[in-house]
Parts: C-alpha cells; sequence; structure tokens
C-alpha cells in the first residue's frame, strides 16, 4: 500500500497513523514495534506543529513536520481526516524526492481511504 514511498532509494520506515498516534498501515520491512514508536513520536511532533501554526501562522493547518536527526529524516504529513503519513530515512536521501512521493502516495491511495474515522464511529 505504500509502494510510491518505501521505493525511494534511502527510505527506512513508513507508517500510517490515525490523529491519537495508532498505527493504521506499515510496511513490510517495518516491524510493529517500530511502527509504535515511529507512530507515538509523529503524534507529539504534529500536536506541537499545530501549537505553532495557531499561534504563529494562519490557522489550524499543519503541511508537513521534517526533524533532521543525526543519520536520517522523519517526515510527516498529512494523509486524509486526522491520518499523517510518517516516513523515516537515512542521511542520503532527496527531501525533495522524499515529500513528492508522499505527496502522490496519498493522492493514489486517496485521502478518504487513509482517513481516520472519527472516534465512536
Amino acid at each position: 500500500m505504500l509502494d510510491l514511498v518505501s521505493g525511494v532509494r534511502g527510505v527506512r520506515h513508513a507508517v500510517v497513523l490515525s490523529s491519537d498516534g495508532l498505527v493504521k498501515v506499515r510496511t513490510d520491512v517495518t516491524d510493529p514495534d517500530t511502527a509504535d514508536k515511529v507512530a507515538a513520536a509523529c503524534a507529539g511532533l504534529v500536536a506541537l506543529g499545530l501549537s505553532m501554526g495557531r499561534e504563529f501562522g494562519e490557522g489550524d493547518r499543519l503541511r508537513q513536520v521534517v526533524v533532521e536527526f543525526g543519520g536520517g529524516f522523519l517526515f510527516v504529513r498529512g494523509a486524509g481526516d486526522g491520518s499523517r503519513l510518517a516516513v523515516v530515512t537515512d542521511a542520503g536521501v532527496d527531501p525533495g524526492l522524499v515529500a513528492q512521493q508522499m505527496q502522490a502516495q496519498v493522492l493514489m491511495i486517496g485521502e478518504r481511504a487513509l482517513g481516520t474515522d472519527p472516534v465512536g464511529a
């Protein structure tokens, strides 16, 4: 399901997470424990990004979060109603290509298909 992003050279993990930080979809090479760690970290980063956007930006919309760490990057972007697509890469990756493929992945699968169901639905 995440072939477009997982096929980019240097991508280590790709996860779709719900608005509350639960794993919805993960690549085959991403074990469940790693997926849970990525999803939990991303939920916190998204909350921080949304808070910053409300305080200093123009509203409530978060486009993306990018974290560069020793040895790689973490990219997070919207993937439907409350869902996020997170991609962990190594340091040698082309960040522009990753962002482009993440956008294409969301469009290919369809934002509705990746969307998070409302609580209680």
